[in-house]
């Protein structure tokens, strides 16, 4: 299938960005106990997209395909239950580092897999190494309350080898690792390869961005301890030649 052809990824009525949210959401195992809900970071995603692809548009697809393989290895725990890859073949690989197996990218997590790094620790903005597969999600979600949106902005080829720039964004408005929020938009770019099978499930991912973009942002943020310092000297103004009777 060369880039001008049409594919076809199915949507699951109840959420019209991923696919399988919903198919044998009672067969699957869900790490929550059940299908998620992505209200919050649909609007924020509708509010801040920088264009609406055409239903049926390769730029949908690839978009979908995204959205879906992101909520799998995010609320299943089974491969088995996995519907937008295939086990048996998929690697992620992450800025020309070694690429990850399905079993390894699932028990760490998307974000601990996208974050790792070979610098020495003092230069780490995050230590994917010290988070498990919930802290890790706990991090973003809390710096994150509305979500982290994701959109395709370009698709240079089509299926099997389907070439693809990406935005990521979210409004800083909870706390990172120390850091107070700032209320700001944080975001980053990237471009991926991804290559599929006739199914158009995914056997290997490959995925370029420069991760100093994202932390710039989450690292402004006032350090939590001295915001309270000085909120504390605000409210409790210390005074210089006070009465020592005074209430």
């Amino acid at each position: 299938m060369d880039s001008k052809e049409k594919a076809s990824i199915p949507v699951a009525e109840g959420d019209k960005y991923r696919s399988f949210l919903y198919d044998e959401a009672e067969t699957t195992e869900w790490r929550h106990g059940g299908p998620p809900t992505y209200d919050s970071v649909n609007q924020l995603f509708e509010e801040g997209r920088t264009k609406e692809w055409p239903k049926g548009s390769l730029e949908e697809i690839v978009q979908n395909a995204i959205k879906s393989w992101e909520m799998e290895l995010s609320h299943k725990i089974r491969l088995q239950d996995f519907k937008t890859i295939n086990p048996q073949k998929f690697k992620l690989i992450v800025n020309g580092r070694e690429g990850l197996s399905a079993e390894e990218t699932l028990r760490i997590g998307s974000y601990n897999a996208l974050l790792k790094n070979s610098l020495p620790k003092e230069f780490q903005y995050y230590k994917a190494e010290e988070e498990s597969f919930e802290s890790s999600h706990e991090v973003f979600r809390s710096a994150f309350p509305r979500g982290f949106a994701w959109e395709v902005l370009s698709v240079y080829s089509g299926p099997p080898v389907i070439a693809y720039k990406f935005r990521h964004w979210g409004f800083f408005e909870g706390p990172y690792k120390g850091h107070a929020p700032t209320g700001e938009k944080v975001e980053f770019y990237g471009l991926g390869v991804l290559k599929v099978d006739e199914s158009l499930r995914a056997e290997e991912v490959e995925v370029y961005y420069e991760p100093a973009e994202l932390f710039v942002g989450l690292l402004k943020g006032q350090s939590i301890s001295e915001s309270k310092s000085q909120d504390d000297t605000t409210r409790i103004p210390t005074p210089t030649h006070a009465c020592p009777f005074s209430n």
